[in-house]
């Protein structure tokens, strides 16, 4: 029997889908267009753009920036030999001066002894030294309890190293004091400069600024953290009622800029770094709180169901179904707000709140360019390198 041939069915070529058409009106579309052109050229204005003063006014600059590129690092100084000794305001003893070394006296070296080691300001004071450079030009400083030293006198070592000189004891502050006495010898010798040493220690001031703010910040945004948290408290009226109290104040601290803070409180407790921290800490509080509260808000509600299915604690249920899921990008986030701490810590140094940015506005103040680039390269170094270990410590963490 022979088989019938069946012809397949025709198939209808796919429909193409329907390109949705663009809604509005083409007069609509060229009103904001305008709305913008006018809006920008307004702005162009307002804010005086002119491309040519870049190249008109360039050498102006030049100055700047060849002193930024050769920040005060190192200096040439003359090699110095020098000895101090003690010296108080206290009551002399009745009877002669005794001369007293103020110091034990090395069997080699540069000697200094005083007719007296304590006076009252205004009495004589005979300074002898030996054992240093012969034929060579020195200084006397006196170094009062504050620290500042200031030129007492200066002499000539004779051919054997010696000298000897008479001084009025001055009206310093403080009762304990320093005498130096320094001789230049002959060559120099290169060191780091007063600017480098004066940064360097301002950097580390600016680094535990930074660490003590955060730190502070820390510790109150953790339990603000979980009474802001939505999926924690708003079980409630009152744990709502807690939640927007609680998420409004972290609101509020979070719209103040460091910079106010830091201001307000250089008034309050002065000029320095406690100001500082003070502002950080605060700032810190708000930014890390909302942080935090919504890491809890985007944990998996899984283990918080299981771990409340067996009656446990609102507090147990934090332990084990919380805590567990946070801590990672809890650390993770208190690092990146140590490294913007860092950086905000210099701004804030502006305007009384310590660490490099306050020596940087004295150097810029100053017109001392060369000095201001020594600043800012050790920013720069300190953010480098504060970038680099918050990137390896939240790649091991996270």
């Amino acid at each position: 029997m022979a088989q019938e041939h069946v012809q397949p069915a025709p198939v209808a070529p796919p429909v193409p889908p329907a390109i949705p058409r663009p809604r509005g009106r083409p007069w609509a579309i060229f009103l904001w267009v305008a709305a913008l052109a006018v809006i920008y050229v307004y702005g162009w204005q307002i804010t005086k753009i002119n491309l040519g003063d870049l190249f008109t006014k360039a050498y102006l600059v030049k100055p700047l920036v060849r002193d930024l590129l050769r920040p005060d690092v190192l200096t040439w100084a003359p090699r110095l030999q020098g000895v101090e000794v003690p010296f108080s305001f206290a009551a002399a003893p009745p009877g002669p001066p005794p001369v007293q070394p103020a110091a034990p006296a090395p069997a080699t070296g540069p000697r200094l002894t005083l007719s007296t080691a304590n006076a009252r300001p205004g009495d004589p004071l005979t300074v002898r030294g030996e054992g240093f450079a012969p034929n060579r030009p020195g200084t006397i400083l006196w170094r009062d309890q504050s620290g500042s030293s200031a030129k007492a006198a200066e002499f000539t070592t004779d051919g054997d190293g010696r000298f000897e000189r008479a001084l009025t004891v001055p009206d310093l502050i403080g009762e304990q004091h320093t005498l130096i006495a320094q001789v230049t010898l002959e060559g120099r010798m290169l060191r780091p400069s007063n600017t480098l040493n004066l940064v360097f220690f301002r950097v580390i001031e600016t680094i535990f600024l930074a660490l003590m703010g955060t730190t502070m910040g820390v510790i109150f945004a953790v339990p603000l953290s979980f009474l802001g948290a939505k999926n924690l408290m708003a079980r409630g009226a009152a744990g709502s009622i807690v939640y927007y109290l609680v998420r409004t104040l972290l609101n509020i601290l979070r719209s103040i800029e460091p910079l106010i803070m830091a201001v307000v409180f250089a008034v309050w407790v002065g000029i320095g770094p406690f100001a500082g921290v003070l502002a950080l800490g605060l700032h810190s509080i708000a930014s890390l709180g909302k942080l935090y509260s919504e890491q809890i808000e985007s944990i998996e509600p899984g283990p918080i169901e299981a771990i409340t299915a067996t009656g446990a604690s609102a507090l147990q249920v934090i332990r084990y179904a919380v805590v567990p899921q946070i801590v990672p990008p809890f650390i993770a986030f208190t690092i990146y707000r140590w490294d913007i701490n860092v950086r905000a810590s210099t701004i804030i140094g502006f305007v009384g709140g310590g660490g490099v940015g306050f020596l940087l506005n004295q150097y810029i103040n100053l017109f001392q360019w060369q000095a201001a680039a020594t600043a800012v390269w050790g920013i720069t170094l300190v953010v480098a390198v504060m970038d680099y270990f918050s990137a390896a410590v939240r790649e091991r963490v996270i």
